[in-house]
């Protein structure tokens, strides 16, 4: 098992490094894909009366802004060949970048074979992720595999005592903020930094075709780019980052920035709402990753009103979801409510004035993203990575194990249920009525305190348990469970069985009217 997980973010600082020689910057090498924001860099570089050598699309570039440009081939005596694929891979071209600057060795060879220095390599790479997210064809894949850019980044960056990298668009601010300042030249420090960032450009980018081409289970790498900066972690003394990038899943409208715990709650949201999608109007309403009410209804501020029936209390400073736009009617109910965050697929515009009054309150639209089908946790010393449970429970697979027959009506509640157990913490237990969150159970060391849980919160909200349905986790080891559903008004009961005890709970409902169905499959959450 291989496993890589690379993430980044970056201060303006350096480590134990604590010389600071400054360099003048003479020569620069400029290649580039992408031409965006090199100009005033290019300007910069030649009101300073910099060298500047290139090769191809960027020559022309340069040349086109009337600036004086050396073609690489006029250093290397060869031209740019096998269809672009060769032009900088030449000993003059990086013994210029790579050479030892007070290196007596370097510096003689330097001489012996006429290659100029070079102090300044601005490169980047062909889009080979953007490639494959276009459907290309592998031909046209495999052609956006960058071999000189990515030579180029590494020679400048392990040479960052003599030579500066600026391996990325995103890095060009950077750069002119330490070329200004320093009139021309950069310290060791700026150096050094540029050339963390560059080494990450290209561990990136090794990592995007690694996992293009890698088929095997047991080697897994991620590279993740975007980070952004949370006030704080779990907890105000936890120190806070989310690497991603948020604005590819959602279109913030109102409110302050997402925290640490915020986020955890959106992400149980999101997947427990992706069992709902294109279904009837959805609301659910999340506190500590678990829903604590959830209803489908004709209209979402009939759902609404449902899932917030099911735990007002739980439901205060907690995350909402909806799987259907809120309308005026629904944001006038939901506005009554202390929420943290409202998510849906979209808002009327009465409605999103309503729901901005409160002025923290962070208001989202979800977008159709597709989000990672593999989960990783740090454990112990190391990682655990797997799939996603992507299964998710469906009446074809329903095997009626008793002698009772569940109602059309009981089968879809227990389906509905099943639903919310998967996305609730184990051991769990939830009841449901008529498509309605009527309590759950969550996160207890017993799947017995968890029913008893759930029955005490349905009794506590005055409902009804008579003619509801109960969804676990997990098999029932014993009888105890159906035991207690059966006295607290149970009709119908949804597990995965798998007991070597199953008959015990299956022979307990025979006896006692209860309807039984098991899935085959059992949706731990942990």
């Amino acid at each position: 098992m291989i496993i890589t997980i690379t993430i980044a973010t970056f201060a303006n600082s350096n480590n134990n490094t604590t010389m600071n020689t400054n360099k003048q910057i003479k020569a620069a090498l400029i290649s580039v894909f992408d031409k965006t924001g090199l100009e005033p860099i290019v300007q910069k570089l030649n009101e300073q009366n910099v060298t500047i050598y290139s090769t191809g699309g960027t020559e022309t570039f340069i040349r086109d802004l009337g600036i004086n440009v050396v073609p690489v081939e006029d250093v290397t005596s060869y031209p740019s060949i096998l269809g672009g694929r060769v032009k900088t891979l030449h000993p003059k071209v990086f013994g210029g970048i790579l050479n030892r600057q007070d290196h007596e060795g370097d510096i003689a060879q330097m001489e012996e074979f006429n290659i100029p220095q070079i102090d300044l390599v601005i490169v980047d790479l062909y889009p080979f992720e953007k490639t494959v997210a276009s459907g290309a064809s592998e031909a046209d894949i495999i052609e956006k595999i960058d071999i000189g850019g990515i030579s180029l980044i590494r020679a400048a960056a392990k040479n960052f005592k003599d030579t500066v990298i600026v391996a990325s668009v995103n890095e060009y601010e950077t750069f002119l903020n330490f070329y200004n300042a320093n009139n021309g030249s950069t310290s060791l420090q700026e150096r050094r930094l540029l050339a963390t960032k560059a080494f990450h450009v290209s561990s990136h980018y090794d990592t995007a075709i690694f996992n293009y081409f890698n088929t095997e289970d047991d080697v897994f790498k991620i590279s993740v780019e975007e980070s952004q900066t949370l006030r704080y972690g779990e907890n105000p003394h936890q120190k806070g980052i989310f690497f991603g990038n948020l604005d590819m899943m959602f279109n913030k409208l109102h409110g302050k920035e997402l925290s640490y715990n915020n986020l955890l709650d959106v992400d149980a949201g999101v997947n427990l709402m992706s069992e709902f999608k294109g279904e009837d109007p959805t609301f659910a309403i999340l506190k500590h990753n678990n829903a604590c009410g959830l209803a489908t209804r004709p209209t979402v501020k009939e759902a609404y009103l449902a899932a917030l029936a099911a735990d007002p209390t739980s439901a205060f400073g907690g995350v909402l979801f909806s799987n259907a736009p809120i309308e005026l009617d629904a944001a006038e109910e939901i506005n009554k409510l202390f929420c943290e965050i409202i998510i849906a697929p979209g808002y009327t515009d009465e409605s999103l004035v309503k729901l901005q009054e409160k002025k923290n309150r962070i208001i989202l639209i979800q977008k159709q993203t597709n989000v990672s089908d593999i989960q990783v946790r740090t454990c112990l010393n190391g990682y655990l990575v797997q799939d996603k449970d992507n299964v998710t429970d469906s009446a074809d697979i329903l095997k009626v194990a008793t002698q009772k027959q569940p109602t059309e009506q009981e089968v879809k509640d227990m389906l509905f249920a099943s639903k919310i157990g998967k996305h609730t913490k184990s051991n769990t237990i939830v009841f449901a009525k008529n498509n309605q969150l009527i309590a759950s159970g969550t996160g207890q060391t017993s799947r017995v305190d968890a029913l008893r849980h759930a029955v005490e919160k349905a009794n506590s909200f005055g409902f009804d348990l008579n003619g509801a349905v109960m969804a676990s986790d997990a098999f029932f080891p014993f009888p105890d469970c159906v035991e207690l559903a059966k006295n607290a008004g149970i009709t119908a009961v949804i597990q995965p069985g798998g007991s070597i005890k199953d008959e015990l709970s299956i022979n307990y409902c025979n006896e006692n009217n209860l309807a039984m169905v098991l899935t085959g499959i059992r949706h731990f959450k942990h």
